[in-house]
């Protein structure tokens, strides 16, 4: 089946991004009710718990990606016997990773203090909060999940997009009743449980109304099962590089720092990953459709589609890099009134670097997914993390936070972003990287002279509070931009952008 792969990813772009902005939006509010309501401890105990749970996701094993992957080539040459086989085995999967969590979570509970230096807030038990953290994750893998895959693979998640927006929305009401009214956060996070059941059962109900004629039934081959382990295990190295870089880092903060440290990191990170969360829209949205250009097209036509996949990505996150540069101490003091709750600008331009250089990563990683490049980038996660972690533990005893931030920094621009070049370009593109290293470059440096200038002439603003803040985004919207385009409006993939988006608006 060909894939209608433009139409798709602008749905799923539209959708995506509705969704995002709710969570983003009321999450901020409940985050904020928190902090005054309950005490900044409690936003650094939800931020341990949740980076204790994404270790114990590692079970997963990539899983997901192997099957996701697997359903390209049968979904293009519409084989629903093989898709149903994936299925069957997709579920008998999901079911054991979601025991091996519970048994893994049970085990790591004894050890739960010793992750936490200085105290918990009075009154609450840590276990039970725990342990509804750690059934909610459990559910995620029990209750049909496996049914999302399909319309993951037919690049379709905006569907999973309008449900979420429902689910959340009974979620955020039954949290903001635990906290404004009761001030009760056990009821804050059952109210997680509560909606994981109900999302999961909508999903699946959605994908079996939609593909009705998918069933998990079936048997795959011998051959093919040893594939997809294979392509398993290799995703799992990829696994535990994401969690140790984005885990770990917040484990380090709480056992040397404390709650009070990993809160405030944690209130800047939320921003971080929102806008994060809007980039990965238009990663996930692509997703599919990549693969399905890899499939189907030549290594030439998916070079030149790389080339202007990075213009648009390195483009948004330079845009973002300024605003984030410029606008994140304003926007702190408007928002906590404590500077006392506040980083210095030496953590902001940590912070900014590891935005810009993280999305370069992802944007890398999609290609590399989508062409299934496991097998031979199974060592990149591995020695990136370890290298992160090493340079964490090292760093944070004589820095603080900012040895946390610079030891992710380089572990993305020295080891993992040059390795990921390599990998692509030998085994997808089979050229040389140089051209393409060359415009990285190019592009880092247009990035910091943007962020510079941007910098230079919002500093001049001397009003406070919100207008200070507007005026701000303004200048920033203007400026990056007119830098931007003046820089690269006459590469050949500006132009293909540009037909793109005037295709898009029909």
């Amino acid at each position: 089946m060909k894939l209608q792969r433009t139409r798709n990813a602008v749905r799923n772009i539209i959708f995506g991004s509705v969704l995002k902005i709710y969570q983003i939006v009321v999450p901020f509010l409940l985050r904020t009710a928190m902090i005054y309501y309950l005490g900044i401890e409690y936003v650094g105990l939800n931020s341990i718990f949740l980076a204790i749970l994404q270790v114990l996701n590692l079970a997963e094993l990539g899983v997901g990606s192997a099957m996701i992957f697997s359903m390209y080539k049968p979904i293009a040459e519409n084989d629903d016997i093989t898709i149903c086989a994936l299925m069957a085995l997709y579920r008998k999967y999901y079911r054991i990773i979601g025991l091996v969590i519970s048994i893994g979570g049970t085990m790591i509970a004894p050890v739960l203090p010793f992750l936490i230096k200085g105290d918990i807030p009075q009154g609450l038990n840590l276990y039970v909060l725990y342990f509804l953290n750690l059934i909610s994750t459990v559910l995620t893998y029990w209750l049909f999940a496996y049914k999302n895959c399909i319309l993951t693979a037919y690049q379709r998640t905006d569907v999973s997009s309008k449900i979420g927006l429902i689910i959340s929305t009974v979620e955020y009401g039954i949290e903001f009743v635990a906290l404004l009214i009761f001030r009760n956060y056990y009821l804050y996070l059952s109210a997680k449980v509560v909606t994981q059941i109900m999302n999961n059962i909508l999903t699946a109900m959605m994908a079996e109304k939609m593909y009705p004629q998918y069933k998990p039934k079936g048997n795959l081959s011998k051959e093919t099962i040893k594939e997809i382990n294979k392509k398993v295990k290799d995703l799992f190295t990829a696994k535990l590089g994401g969690v140790v870089v984005n885990s770990v880092d917040s484990i380090v903060i709480s056992s040397f720092l404390g709650l009070t440290v990993l809160a405030i990191y944690n209130n800047y990170y939320y921003i971080l990953s929102s806008i994060i969360g809007f980039v990965a829209i238009i990663f996930s949205s692509c997703l599919a459709g990549i693969g399905n250009s890899i499939q189907t097209e030549t290594a030439e036509k998916n070079y030149e589609d790389f080339l202007t996949f990075t213009l648009i990505i390195v483009w948004l996150s330079g845009f973002c890099v300024c605003c984030l540069l410029c606008l994140y101490q304003p926007f702190m003091i408007i928002w906590l009134k404590d500077t006392a709750a506040m980083f210095g600008m030496k953590e902001v331009i940590c912070l900014c670097a590891y935005f810009f250089t993280y999305e370069i990563a992802s944007m890398m990683i999609q290609y590399k997914d989508a062409a299934g490049i496991w097998h031979e980038d199974r060592f990149r996660p591995l020695v990136t993390a370890f290298s992160n972690l090493v340079m964490n533990l090292i760093t944070v005893q004589f820095i603080g936070i900012v040895g946390v931030l610079i030891s992710t920094v380089i572990s993305f621009a020295v080891i993992g972003i040059p390795w990921l070049i390599k990998n692509i370009f030998t085994l997808l593109f089979k050229r040389s990287p140089i051209e393409y290293i060359k415009r990285i470059l190019l592009y880092v440096m247009v990035t910091i002279f943007a962020c510079i200038a941007c910098k230079k002439i919002c500093d001049l603003i001397t009003t406070t509070g919100w207008i200070q803040l507007i005026i701000k985004g303004v200048l920033c919207c203007i400026v990056s931009n007119i830098i931007f385009w003046i820089a690269y409006h006459r590469l050949k993939e500006y132009k293909k952008i540009y037909k793109l988006f005037a295709k898009l608006k029909k």
